[in-house]
């Protein structure tokens, strides 16, 4: 073994997470309290602070002591914002942030170009504004931009599920046509905060469809096609979401107009576009929630219907879309292996 890998096998981060109550957070730390060279120092909460983890997560009795805090601290190398969208702009703002520490925001506030620069305001200790300037965090599409950033903008989970199964064409130029997209994920995708939509009453037995044609999620989608697709625009996305019954999980259909690839040479193209990232996988078989669920993983299923391409992408929402991409990232960053803590069991059945 070389002494890189010796010191990457020794290496130990020490992590802050803010929003440790949430689902993001719960997830983040069903991970790090098991990652071999993690050392998490403090779970940042207001309204829970002195309670014991598994007090809010209760399926972490027996696993950790720790408690939520409301102290924060600079004696960390990396700091997750596990807090809802337009809350970890203000959290920086209010919060100063230690020069060496990394920062990696799961919500949607840097993941826009025009959004991705920040300058703290100054304060009283600050004499000049601090600027940290965000990398997109999707391993598939910026995996050596993710290697040497200092800050991460973690995708979103519908923006990752599609990207997932676009990219390769979009690497060779051949999304020129509409894409016609029907997604449904899994309740936990809108968070822990109750809504009407949200209730057990109502989510039960029932499908919905939300923000169709205008989701968030294909700002940033859009945005990572014009990056690698360099031959003519992209075509548009017509995405149509839909709110599901089941708990976690996204499955997607798309497709859109392919004449210049065979079955056989879409999946080779595929198959080769992902041959490096451990955990999407290609296949022409078909594929179903329970194969990703409680995974990092994504699985695409490719195939050809006369001259339509149709893709099918599958991932956990809670972690392939969010807290596992997070963790994924880190040990990029931190020139891990990026599989290191990650190597999750499906939830088969």
């Amino acid at each position: 073994m070389s002494e890189e890998n010796i010191d990457a096998k020794l290496q130990m981060i020490r992590a802050g997470i803010v929003g440790g109550a949430g689902y993001t957070g719960g997830e983040l730390l069903r991970i790090l309290i098991n990652h071999p060279n993690v050392d998490i120092v403090f779970i940042h909460s207001n309204s829970n602070a002195g309670n014991y983890i598994y007090e809010v997560h209760t399926d972490l009795f027996g696993d950790t002591e720790l408690k939520f805090s409301a102290q924060l601290s600079d004696d960390i190398d990396v700091l997750f914002l596990c807090v809802g969208h337009g809350d970890a702009k203000k959290f920086m703002e209010a919060n100063p942030i230690a020069d060496h520490i990394k920062i990696i925001d799961l919500s949607q506030d840097f993941r826009l170009i025009q959004n991705s620069n920040f300058t703290a305001q100054p304060t009283y200790h600050q004499a000049l504004p601090a600027t940290r300037n965000f990398t997109y965090g999707l391993p598939e599409l910026n995996r050596e931009a993710i290697r040497t950033a200092k800050n991460i903008a973690n995708p979103g989970c519908f923006a990752t599920c599609l990207q997932l199964g676009l990219l390769p064409l979009a690497a060779v130029g051949s999304l020129t046509s509409e894409v016609h997209i029907t997604a449904t994920t899994g309740s936990t995708g809108a968070g822990q905060g109750l809504s009407p939509t949200s209730h057990f009453t109502w989510r039960n037995d029932n499908l919905s469809v939300y923000k169709a044609f205008e989701h968030q999620h294909l700002n940033e989608i859009g945005q990572s096609l014009k990056q690698l697709q360099k031959i003519g625009p992209p075509g548009e996305l017509n995405f149509i979401p839909y709110r599901g019954d089941f708990t976690r999980g996204i499955i997607a259909s798309m497709y859109t107009e392919c004449t210049k690839l065979t079955e056989q040479e879409a999946t080779q193209l595929y198959q080769f576009y992902y041959a490096r990232h451990p955990f999407t996988h290609v296949t022409n078989r078909n594929i179903d929630l329970k194969q990703v669920v409680n995974t990092n993983k994504c699985f695409l299923q490719v195939k050809k219907h006369g001259n339509k391409l149709f893709i099918i992408s599958i991932i956990d929402n809670l972690l392939k879309g969010a807290s596992g991409q997070a963790v994924q990232n880190m040990n990029l960053m931190f020139g891990l292996d990026e599989t290191t803590g990650l190597r999750l069991k499906a939830a088969a059945f």
